[in-house]
């Protein structure tokens, strides 16, 4: 395509000669310079890893054979499924904006976070927002090399979610240029959230989809061409057209479609683009299920919590008891001192006994403070 003007017009030419699979048009990008567009993905592969050119000669190689096994329909899972309406409920955050800045990871993979903690805690209307700007601008240079310039992976993202932790947008607004690190709340220590791993489902299809629909959505990498850029809301999106130079970028899968032969993806790039800030694209383009996918596999929980106590476990160790929440599951009592711990089970084993609700502060699963209604 020209250097300087998006040419839709050849594009459109090339969708009729392909017997028109989507239809193309005009957005924001389209009206953007080509190091404009560029600078909106941000997809940087981890050293001995195959390069972009690599992975987008490979999956155009074996387009056909991962499309026909993405439609493999995924046992124990169904055969359509969209987190943004789970018997009416929405357990996808809104969609934001990654500005400027090749962030593009920090937002897909955060993206799979939100929606995990809305699922693990089975609750559509948790107010969850966490910090782009702490995990990439903060700690991802260091891990990896993050930069608006160069781009990320989600694995060191996935990692320092695991080992440090993220805090919540309100601790750090999102910028979206290199400006360094400063500025955290001052109670930012008593605001990170961790995650408890993750898993790579790179290549697994129906690993994908039985995660989506049952632990929340998952980070996914793709090529981007330049036709990518006219996608139009309620397409299923094709590459038709193969640009010299292609790119990468990384967003959340939150749904899929057998029927169809396709994912729903939730995107970065504010609500202007696609649907809403989301698009279809097909099974087996563009690397969508084979290129950098992982799911989170829980979250250590921070902050108030209300719920009923169902069940209680001890054990013949010094501090060492858990309780069991209708709606959270386990939690652990707090081993900080004897005081502490025979206070906090005497009232979780009285609100048990009387069915009574219990609020309780969890430092990262760890129950530090109880009070019973």
């Amino acid at each position: 395509m020209p250097s300087e003007t998006y040419d839709l017009a050849g594009l459109r030419a090339a969708l009729t000669a392909a017997g028109e699979p989507w239809m193309a048009g005009p957005n924001r990008l389209t009206q953007m310079t080509p190091d404009e567009r560029r600078r909106l993905l941000g997809v940087k592969p981890p050293p001995g890893a195959p390069s972009i050119a690599d992975v987008a000669r490979d999956v155009r190689a074996s387009k056909a054979e991962r499309a026909a096994a993405a439609r493999v329909k995924a046992v124990g899972a169904p055969s359509a499924f969209d987190l943004r309406n789970v018997g009416g409920a929405n357990y996808v955050t809104p969609v934001r904006d990654q500005g400027n800045c090749g962030s593009c990871v920090a937002f897909g993979t955060l993206a799979a976070v939100e929606s995990t903690l809305s699922l693990q805690r089975g609750d559509p209307n948790l107010a969850v927002d966490l910090s782009e700007s702490h995990l990439f601008h903060c700690m991802g240079p260091g891990s990896g090399g993050a930069s608006c310039n160069n781009g990320w992976w989600p694995t060191y993202a996935l990692d320092l979610l695991r080992d440090q932790g993220v805090v919540d947008e309100a601790c750090y607004p999102y910028v979206d240029n290199d400006a360094g690190c400063g500025g955290l709340c001052g109670d930012a220590a008593n605001r990170v959230l961790k995650t408890t791993g993750w898993q790579d489902l790179t290549g697994n299809p129906a690993g994908i989809k039985e995660w989506v629909s049952t632990r929340g959505a998952v980070t996914a990498c793709f090529i981007v061409y330049d036709d990518f850029f006219a996608y139009q809301p309620g397409q299923i999106y094709r590459n038709v057209v193969q640009s010299a130079d292609p790119g990468g970028h990384c967003v959340a899968i939150v749904g899929y479609d057998d029927a169809g032969g396709y994912w729903i993806c939730k995107n970065s790039w504010n609500t202007w683009f696609g649907d809403q800030g989301y698009f279809l694209i097909a099974y087996g383009e563009v690397g969508i299920e084979s290129w950098g996918n992982f799911g989170v596999t829980g979250i250590e929980n921070t902050g108030w919590q209300t719920d009923t106590v169902t069940g209680l476990w001890t054990i013949n160790e010094e501090r060492n008891a858990w309780a069991y929440f209708s709606r959270l599951g386990w939690r652990k009592v707090s081993p900080d001192s004897d005081a502490i711990f025979l206070d906090q089970l005497m009232h979780l084993a009285a609100a048990k006994a009387s069915g009574s609700q219990v609020s309780f502060y969890e430092l990262q699963s760890v129950i530090k403070q109880v009070y019973v209604f």
